[in-house]
């Protein structure tokens, strides 16, 4: 223990004498260390945001949209041909023990008109499951309810952008009345405000009306009770894949699907998505860590090229060293622990630049980011393990001199 305190002194001593040298020889080292946690941050931030983004969805969501049809010799894309219906739904809640709510809609983008204020959104009419199955809360007011469903009552449910644009800082919205295809709809809720959608839909940017409602005095419907889309809330994440089985085997059924035919539907499963996300992310994390690593090799080179150095200018202490009684071991180890301080000490302000790079760029650029604890950690111990790596060949030829040679050397 003695040995090693001695020897950390020496070393330290050793490195003040040559102040700029040993900060310049760091400067690598924390460039690479502040880098690889600032782009670490980058990353796991940007994925937390778009987790979070596609989770505000829903929990646990499918998505059942039409599919491609064929009709007299002509084919339609996706959603050419709108091959669902309420009845669909309705089945899905009853005949699917995996799916634990779903709900429907039809919507249509509309001018709306309050006051001498106006703005174009989306109309969309659902039903009392919408709230559920979307994990979307009134703020203000109240959803609408089966009365107003059943009697096609022309009330509407806004979303937080809508209430922006329309109504002034301060006022309730809720009670008042507002036309939409010059169709007066009294506003008897506020929905709670969501953000954007991974592709950068404005969520809020909605308005929310019974499904009859909508059908009969606004969207309009060459077919009565077809829907544009099918949300499914499965019980759990690990029946995901069961709740898609069963919906799909219930569609097949439904819509006359043949086996060697194909579907009029598609399911859409949101974990696949984030699981898309995810893995987009995490090569796009792993490219720049890449990258940053590189300035930690540059940086470990540059210490095994001054130590080099510094061996040179150091032979006749070497020599000195070992004439009174050191063994090479000593030597190996004195300039062993020089690297590895270096490069420490390099890691420790690598780190702290790191941090304040990731808050700054999350400050400046606006741009979201999650410190890492492991590549906090993870990135100093690197840097202590480069400064044994690119240290070693220096401290060994130095314990190799042969002292009289050494003792020799001008």
């Amino acid at each position: 223990m003695k040995l090693l305190r001695m020897t950390f002194h020496v070393a330290w001593l050793a490195l003040r004498r040559n102040k700029l040298r040993s900060i310049l020889t760091m400067l690598g080292i924390v460039i690479g260390v502040g880098a690889v946690i600032t782009m670490v941050s980058i990353g796991q931030g940007a994925d937390a945001a778009v987790q979070q983004q596609i989770m505000s969805l829903g929990t646990n969501l499918l998505m059942v949209v039409p599919g491609a049809t064929t009709a007299g010799g002509a084919r339609s894309g996706w959603g050419g041909v709108s091959t669902l219906n309420v009845g669909d739904a309705e089945a899905i809640k009853r005949e699917c023990p995996a799916v634990s709510d779903a709900t429907y809609f039809k919507r249509q983008v509309v001018q709306v008109i309050y006051g001498t204020q106006n703005w174009s959104t989306v109309a969309q009419g659902s039903d009392l499951s919408f709230p559920n199955v979307r994990q979307w809360p009134v703020a203000s007011g109240s959803f609408f309810t089966q009365r107003d469903s059943d009697t096609a009552n022309r009330v509407a449910v806004l979303g937080q952008t809508v209430v922006d644009q329309l109504f002034g800082p301060g006022q309730d919205p809720v009670g008042a009345v507002i036309r939409i295809k010059e169709v007066p709809f009294t506003v008897v809720g506020v929905l709670q405000a969501k953000g954007q959608t991974t592709w950068g839909q404005d969520q809020d940017d909605v308005i929310v009306m019974p499904f009859t409602t909508a059908e009969r005095r606004v969207v309009g419907a060459q077919f009565l009770g077809t829907v544009d889309m099918i949300f499914a809330s499965a019980e759990s994440s690990s029946e995901m894949d069961e709740a898609t089985d069963q919906i799909r085997g219930l569609l097949h059924e439904r819509h006359r699907v043949a086996p060697n035919q194909e579907d009029d539907f598609t399911i859409r499963s949101l974990n696949e998505m984030a699981q898309a996300s995810q893995s987009a992310s995490q090569v796009m994390t792993t490219l720049l860590l890449s990258v940053a690593s590189i300035s930690l090799l540059v940086g470990g080179i540059g210490i095994m090229n001054i130590l080099l150095v510094s061996v040179t200018e150091r032979t006749r202490e070497i020599g000195i060293r070992m004439a009174v009684g050191a063994k090479s071991r000593h030597i190996l180890l004195q300039f062993l622990v020089e690297a590895i301080v270096l490069s420490m000490m390099g890691g420790l302000a690598g780190v702290a630049m790191g941090i304040a790079g990731a808050r700054a760029t999350s400050s400046i650029a606006g741009w979201p980011t999650l410190l890492s604890p492991t590549a906090v950690v993870g990135s100093f111990l690197f840097s202590g393990a480069v400064g044994v790596f690119f240290g070693f060949y220096p401290a060994r030829k130095a314990s190799r001199l042969d002292p009289i040679t050494a003792l020799r050397y001008e």
